[in-house]
């Protein structure tokens, strides 16, 4: 019940106030991260699987003995509040969804720039408002349901080993020359933490959406994304949506072209603000099961 208790905190607390606007602990990490990896970099697995680890573990650790103590679960609620980005994935997005609609397409580049890695400067409105979507739809997993899911089952440290090893994998899982050995540890741990949550946060998508559909593009599409986790979360969520996602879009100066997700009408701004819906009453649907078990649990 504690459990559950803190989970409901940590979510209103977040809704209410959203992110630390400085000094977030997790931007705090990747700095830390950052300057690690540029001392003790090389094209090593073994390399980044160190740094990888005494990144992490300490954190975990003192989590676990934080959580341990009488006063622990204020410090587990903290770290939950923290840890989850639902209002502030909101936010970025809302700002998006303005500025298309007040034809300010600089402004809106400059707002999905604040959420996906891409190249921005010379996305159209399709471009941005698709890119948008995207980022709802696969953050919604990370920094919403994934992190639940490892709260429901590690805690405190599950949610810090989840969300920094996230991190590391946002920052050193590219497959170019500088991070393939040596990001390949913290996107192969990334991978395997995603593996259960992600197919939950699909099912919530369908669930939530147009339910047929988004099962229909999950199975058919999701295989042919570049992430075995990315690609059941966006084609369920696209195919929820009734709209239409991937295609080419700039990195590094060069297009890459991605499979297409979802099946329906292009992305506009309007589908941002249907998307941001999607995600709530996802989260909505998982909130309904979570205290569906909890009665279970306290009844037998």
């Amino acid at each position: 019940m504690s459990t559950f208790l803190i989970l409901i905190g940590a979510l209103i607390l977040d809704r209410l106030f959203g992110d630390p606007r400085r000094f977030h602990p997790l931007a705090g990490f990747g700095r830390l991260a950052a300057w690690a990896e540029s001392r003790w970099h090389a094209p090593s697995r073994a390399r980044g699987a160190l740094l990888l680890a005494a990144l992490v573990l300490p954190w975990v650790a003192l989590a676990a003995l934080g959580a341990s103590l009488a006063w622990g679960w204020v410090l587990t609620l903290a770290i939950l509040t923290l840890a989850i980005g639902w209002r502030s994935l909101d936010e970025h997005a809302e700002v998006v969804a303005e500025a298309l609609e007040k034809d300010d397409l600089s402004g809106a580049r400059t707002g999905v720039g604040m959420l996906v890695s891409r190249d921005t400067a010379a996305l159209d409105a399709r471009g941005v408002s698709g890119a948008t979507i995207e980022s709802v739809l696969e953050n919604g997993n990370d920094a919403l349901f994934a992190t639940i899911f490892w709260f429901l089952v590690a805690g405190a440290p599950g949610v810090v080993a989840y969300r920094l090893v996230n991190t590391l994998d946002a920052m050193w899982g590219y497959r170019n020359d500088r991070f393939r050995s040596f990001g390949w540890a913290a996107a192969r741990l990334d991978d395997a933490m995603n593996l259960i949550p992600a197919r939950l946060t699909a099912l919530g998508y369908a669930l939530a959406g147009r339910g047929r559909d988004a099962l229909q593009c999950w199975r058919e599409q999701a295989a042919g994304w570049k992430s075995p986790n990315a690609g059941p979360v966006m084609a369920a969520g696209a195919g929820a949506l009734g709209v239409v996602l991937g295609g080419a879009a700039p990195y590094g100066g060069q297009r890459e072209w991605r499979p297409r997700l979802g099946m329906g009408r292009m992305p506009d701004a309007a589908g941002i603000r249907q998307a941001v819906a999607l995600l709530d009453r996802a989260l909505a649907i998982w909130m309904a099961f979570i205290v569906a078990g909890v009665i279970v649990v306290v009844l037998f």
